[in-house]
Parts: structure tokens; sequence; C-alpha cells
């Protein structure tokens, strides 16, 4: 590897804004938040939106979505095409 090209790779606390729930790893992403991890150690923190705490194919928690509202929202906006009709 070139000599100063390269970011710093780093230990970095990455949280999950929805359950609260943090894992220790290295990243070369940067953060002006700290937190002080069970070791002493105070690390850069990053916070996420979605991890496997919290997304919903590993919790088991799905949302149903109402596609059947959404195709008639569309089909209202933009009219049905006719099949076999000119494109």
């Amino acid at each position: 590897m070139k000599p100063g090209i390269h970011p710093e790779y780093r230990p970095v606390v990455f949280q999950d804004a929805a359950t609260g729930d943090a894992f220790l790893t290295r990243s070369t992403t940067t953060s002006d938040r700290t937190i002080e991890w069970s070791d002493g150690n105070t690390y850069p923190l990053v916070l996420v939106d979605i991890s496997a705490w919290s997304h919903p194919f590993w919790t088991g928690t799905r949302r149903i979505m109402d596609t059947a509202g959404q195709v008639e929202k569309f089909r209202r906006r933009y009219g049905r095409r006719e099949a076999g009709g000119a494109r």
C-alpha cells in the first residue's frame, strides 16, 4: 500500500438508533461523537438507522404493505394500459 493515501482504519462503535444496541468493529468512517466502551476506552460513535437488531428480516417482524392501494393509486394517476396496444 502506498503511504499517506489511505484513510485511517481504526476501532469504531456502531449503534442502532432504534434499539440502542451497539457493537465495536474497525472502520475508516469518521464521526464527531464519541462513546466510552466497556473496556474503558473512548471510541468514535456512528449511529445507524437499521442493523441486525432492528431489521425486519432478522427480527421476524414484517410490515404488511398496502400494495393494492399503491397499485390503484398508480392506475388512477396514469390510467390502465391495454394489452397489445401501441407502445
